[in-house]
């Protein structure tokens, strides 16, 4: 941006202040009561903002009142876009060009304030880099101060967790694409880091912010210690790196170093149950197809009552536990919880009515210092005797419990203080002003010195409302008013009616259009001591409040650490609740097994739909359980077949789904479970395509196959649903049949496999393949008709009924009989269909050979000879 010779000095200040911005971040530049904006970004301000665009000396210019900002840098930041904030450092003084500068950048990826964070999840930014030593990534959320690195020589184990995630923003290196490109399967991992972040803003930083040696330091001193070996991390972590750009790039957009920075954790991959993204889109854990949170997994689990509990559900559901250890504290006290229905009802009251306290915290120690930041932290450590007193007094009956709620502080001392320091009612800020109209933060009666300096100015204001009624009375002038002006003081208003009534002692000070005003020398001099003892009672407010600020910041680590007990009391809770209240069991582990056996089981999300549809509503049934029981070594895959419509899909996600839910720690959905752990859960199920990157329904669906098939384990648990059917009859089938027989494989055992088709010729597979079974979804006939029972038994199915379902769906009943004509024709094994009742057409055919199809091993595919009505349970959602 040029400076131009007849540039005022404040615009000036503007372009030094604009030119050290990127270009893409817009600049408010506090103007008084406004923000302004200035040339193009007040161009692209007003088109994002829907604010109006002026001109002076031809200088576009758009701006709003200060007091408005957060609701437009709200949209702005949602938008993904970057605004910077220069502000006004000194009292303006007449005549004199008031200081500015920048004192913060706002960014998706690093925003603090309440207004403009998701209260129930993290706010990460994310720093990546992949080349050919693997990945490195850290993430970091600023309004709690969790700050985590991690690196894997395997790129894609890390899309896993960086789906959980769900960061807001992203950084990368300016080279790391061309790095990616070069690798072995550089075009796929390309492909797939696009499709995991789009719509996420993405920052290029220099390749230098990302140098270990740099990112080393920077993580040292961010922290404020000499190594990293308290943390558990050596300073060879390659992923150091990344956590110093992570660091480098806070610190310029706060104009100082993260202030809530106290520890950093390493992720493991091979500690955690890993869900590749596809998996967590198949299986709608945080979002569903149609990217809501309600009809998600997490949406199901979460009941909990504060904003801090439900980021710890997410957090749980992003990595999933394969630590025994971990797991069997959860399960204890939630299933203690379970047992304390009146205890979980008292806590979740006291809890609700508090704040959050680890985003409090998070504000104040990057200061950002708000009376009701203070008011927040009170409220919530008021509540914290009551939580402890009543779980301790549940007694050595319920020892996970009493271990938690003996974690629990109760600071009471430092609540005394904040009761006696601040008033019930808290302003938003405190606001400097010589009027005195700022905070009534402190409360009458904490410091004397500062009572004295209130009681003089509210004293004085007293005396000028008792000097007007004098000077009514003296002068006989009814209408006679005296009013403080910001830029020229008190003075005494007369209107031009009354001016022949004007005492001569009075002295000119103003003229205005209908009215005269005046001063007195009795008034100049006690407007001195109102004005002197209100900006010395405004400035010892002010040192007061942040004496209070200090003094609760000194006990912060360990605020913290009661915020993280809370979390989990909130949570545990609520899930001792959810196992109580729908009858969920816990699940049991057995350590060194491959087997995975359920008992009635349900699915979480479609069963508690099920529940919310039936309230009220007579004769509505339950939710149809089923078994399952699976082994690597024995009964290794599944291979379930029935009609459309039966449940399938609904069956082989709800056994992943719980699966999942037991190594978060939670109860199940099912009369028993015991397991073994699981290393991943991979599932390949629905239809889409990705037609911008050039990805057909079948490439997706065969790339998802790939990444399966290529990164399985003996420990892993797959669901797949419908292989091959995105392609012709003969390679779907060719596909399908080849990729059972990779996941069986020749050796002892494999991954635990549930696998639905349509393809009934894969039902033979059972005779060569010893670790197969084959099951289908059972029905009823009777009158003609066929009735879902959404049952799952042993045994192959033999037809599929899908020409019934599409008369279910709608399709006109002429098309409906002619696909069944069809169907007959096919199944007969005749090339050409039967004559429609308007016009036969004899010369189409329908396939090239009529000889019997074959499948791969050189036996006939036959189809089903019969077709009959079908009638669905009105009581059973398939929803999948």
């Amino acid at each position: 941006m040029s400076k131009k010779a007849e540039d005022t000095p404040m615009m000036k200040q503007y372009r030094e202040a604009r030119e050290s911005l990127e270009e893409d971040t817009l600049l408010f530049f506090r103007l008084g009561d406004f923000y302004e904006m200035f040339e193009k970004d007040a161009e692209r301000g007003a088109a994002l903002l829907g604010i109006t665009l002026t001109k002076r000396h031809d200088m576009p210019m758009a701006g709003f009142p200060y007091h408005s900002a957060d609701g437009y840098l709200t949209k702005l930041l949602k938008g993904g876009h970057k605004v910077a904030i220069c502000e006004q450092l000194e009292t303006p003084q007449t005549g004199k060009l008031v200081k500015r500068g920048i004192t913060r950048i706002l960014t998706p990826g690093t925003v603090l304030e309440d207004q403009q964070l998701d209260a129930g999840h993290n706010h990460f930014l994310l720093a990546v880099d992949f080349d050919k030593q693997g990945a490195r990534a850290s993430w970091l959320d600023l309004s709690t101060g969790k700050f985590v690195l991690a690196q894997s020589d395997r790129p894609h184990d890390f899309l896993s967790i960086l789906s959980a995630l769900a960061p807001r923003e992203i950084l990368v290196p300016e080279g790391m694409k061309k790095r990616v490109q070069n690798l072995d399967d550089g075009g796929l991992l390309v492909q797939e880091l696009d499709r995991l972040f789009t719509g996420v803003t993405r920052t290029e930083r220099p390749d230098f912010d990302f140098e270990h040696r740099s990112g080393a330091r920077e993580v040292m001193e961010s922290l404020g210690v000499m190594n990293l070996e308290g943390f558990g991390i050596g300073l060879d972590h390659l992923a150091l790196g990344v956590a110093g750009a992570l660091l480098i790039y806070a610190q310029d957009v706060l104009k100082g170093k993260p202030g809530n920075l106290r520890k950093i954790e390493e992720y493991r991959t091979g500690e955690s149950l890993l869900l590749d993204p596809a998996t967590q889109r198949n299986l709608e854990v945080f979002k569903t197809a149609a990217q809501t949170r309600k009809g998600s997994l997490l949406d199901a689990m979460d009941q909990t009552v504060t904003s801090a509990g439900s980021r710890l559900l997410e957090n749980y559901l992003a990595s999933p536990e394969r630590d025994l250890v971990e797991i069997y504290r959860r399960q204890s006290c939630v299933g203690e919880f379970a047992q304390a229905p009146s205890a979980v009802e008292e806590v979740s009251s006291i809890l609700k009515s508090g704040s959050d306290l680890e985003r409090i915290l998070g504000r104040l120690r990057n200061r950002l210092v708000r009376p009701r930041e203070l008011g927040g932290l009170r409220s919530t450590i008021r509540g914290l005797p009551g939580v402890s007193r009543c779980l301790l007094a549940l007694g050595e009956r319920f020892p996970a419990i009493f271990e938690i709620a003996q974690r629990v502080q109760t600071f009471e001392e430092l609540c005394a203080v904040l009761d006696r320091a601040l008033e019930e009612e808290l302003p938003a800020d405190i606001k400097v002003d010589v009027k005195g109209e700022g905070g009534r933060v402190i409360r009458v009666g904490y410091d004397s010195e500062f009572d004295q300096l209130r009681e003089l100015g509210s004293g004085g204001k007293r005396w000028i409302l008792e000097l007007e009624a004098s000077e009514r009375e003296k002068t006989g002038i009814t209408n006679l008013k005296v009013k403080y002006n910001g830029a020229f003081g008190y003075f005494i208003e007369v209107t031009k009616a009354n001016l022949h009534l004007v005492p001569a002692h009075y002295v000119r000070k103003q003229t205005m259009t209908n009215a005269e005003r005046y001063y007195t020398e009795e008034l100049r001099q006690k407007e001195k001591e109102i004005v002197n003892a209100e900006e010395r009672a405004v400035a010892k407010e002010q040192e007061l409040f942040l004496s209070v600020v200090e003094l609760a910041l000194q006990q912060a680590d360990a605020l913290t650490q009661t915020a993280h007990v809370l979390a989990e009391i909130d949570l545990f809770s609520s899930w001792g609740a959810i196992m109580r209240d729908r009858d969920y069991c816990m699940p049991e582990f057995v350590e060194c097994s491959q087997e995975l056996e359920i008992v009635q089981g349900r699915h979480p999300v479609v069963e508690l739909v099920l529940k919310q549809e039936s309230l009220g509503l007579a004769g509505t049934h339950a939710f149809v359980p089923n078994d399952c029981l699976l082994s690597s070594g024995q009964e290794q895959i599944a291979l379930i077949t029935g009609p459309n419509m039966a449940g399938k899909s609904t069956y082989i996600r709800q056994v992943a789904l719980i699966t999942l839910m037991a190594q978060v720690g939670c109860s199940v959905p099912a009369t028993s479970c015991r397991l073994g752990l699981v290393d991943r859960i991979f599932s390949r199920v629905g239809a889409g395509d990705e037609l911008a990157r050039g990805n057909s329904t079948f490439m997706v669906e065969m790339n998802e196959t790939a990444n399966i098939l290529n990164n399985c384990t003996s420990s892993s648990l797959i669901i797949l649903d419908e292989i091959g059917r995105g392609t012709s009859t003969y390679d779907g089938l060719s596909i399908a049949w080849a990729v059972v027989e990779h996941l069986h494989g020749q050796g002892s055992d494999g991954p635990k496999t549930l696998f639905a088709t349509h393809y009934h010729e894969l039902t033979r597979l059972a005779h060569s393949l010893p670790r197969l079974r084959n099951f289908s979804v059972a029905v009823k006939e009777w009158n003609d008709e066929i009735i879902f029972v959404r049952q799952v038994t042993p045994g192959a199915s033999g037809r599929s009924f899908g020409i019934q379902v599409a008369r279910l769906a709608g399709l006109p009943d002429g098309v409906v009989n002619r696909a069944k004509q069809i169907l007959s024709t096919l199944e007969q094994g005749d090339s050409a269909p039967l004559p429609t009742s308007d016009s036969p057409p004899a010369d189409i055919q329908l396939v090239e050979d009529p000889k019997e199809p074959q499948s791969p091993s050189g036996e006939p595919l036959s189809s089903s000879k019969k077709e009959k009505k079908v009638k669905s349970e009105p009581s059973q959602l398939e929803l999948f």
